[in-house]
């Protein structure tokens, strides 16, 4: 969503409001996921960005994603051609592995994998503000944004300095939010990532997004590394309607 002036202005002001009232989200032990936004803006070539062949070591395929139950399973849409998986290490860790599964013909392959963090106590399939635990589910990805400038996401990109970590927060958070993706976990998909508005109500949570790592548990988000979000950005295409599938491997076998 490109927007100026006045309405960038009050968009700014709401969404660090809702940034430092909200306690959902991530931010270690601090206040968290943020708000449920996500910027839609328009892509031109300059933000299309190759697929990048997988590494021959890590390549897989398969008809169905590993690890993922029948129940989950029919949850990917149709015509979802990628999709983020994060396999949590256990219910009440908040250890993960994040694999990147792009579809060709009716296999999936798998064509990159990234150490992960989801939320500090853990998975939930009743996520609740404040629990401090990820929800397991399928959820689409629709929107993008963050402090720093667009990488050439092919992703909706909304870059602006309201996304930065208060600074009252630990300082291995400050960066959480250079980069981000939106969950669509009980939020408006086309807002920036930041939007504070809950379709469900503040009491199912809300602003959880795939951001950047500080080494530990979040709120309720997924953490990678820089370079596995810069990649991400780069790769997940809305033409190809990616989703994320998460949940510890229990939850996602059930």
């Amino acid at each position: 969503m490109r927007m100026n002036g006045a309405s960038r202005t009050a968009v700014a002001a709401a969404a660090l409001g809702a940034l430092l009232a909200l306690t959902s989200g991530c931010g270690g032990g601090h206040q968290g996921d943020v708000g449920d936004k996500e910027g839609r803006g328009a892509k031109g070539a300059a933000g299309s960005v190759a697929l990048t062949r997988p590494p021959i070591a890590d390549a897989t395929s398969a008809r169905t994603i590993p690890g993922i139950g029948e129940r989950l399973h029919r949850r990917i849409p149709a015509d979802s051609r990628q999709v983020v998986a994060v396999y949590g290490a256990g219910r009440n860790s908040a250890t993960a592995t994040a694999v990147l599964y792009t579809k060709s013909g009716s296999n999936w392959e798998r064509t990159r994998s990234w150490p992960a963090h989801n939320g500090k106590k853990g998975w939930t399939a009743d996520h609740h503000e404040g629990d401090l635990r990820s929800p397991i589910g399928v959820f689409t990805l629709s929107d993008a944004g963050g402090v720093l400038d667009d990488p050439g996401a092919r992703l909706p990109y909304t870059q602006d300095a309201s996304f930065e970590a208060p600074r009252e927060w630990e300082r291995s958070h400050w960066h959480d939010f250079d980069y981000v993706i939106a969950i669509d976990y009980n939020r408006v998909t086309g807002t920036a990532p930041d939007d504070p508005e809950r379709p469900q109500g503040d009491e199912k949570g809300g602003g959880i997004w795939l951001h950047l790592d500080h080494g530990s548990g979040t709120s309720a988000c997924i953490s990678v590394s820089k370079s596995a979000m810069r990649y991400l950005l780069r790769t997940l295409d809305p033409d190809l309607h990616p989703v994320m599938v998460m949940g510890d491997r229990a939850g996602l076998k059930a």
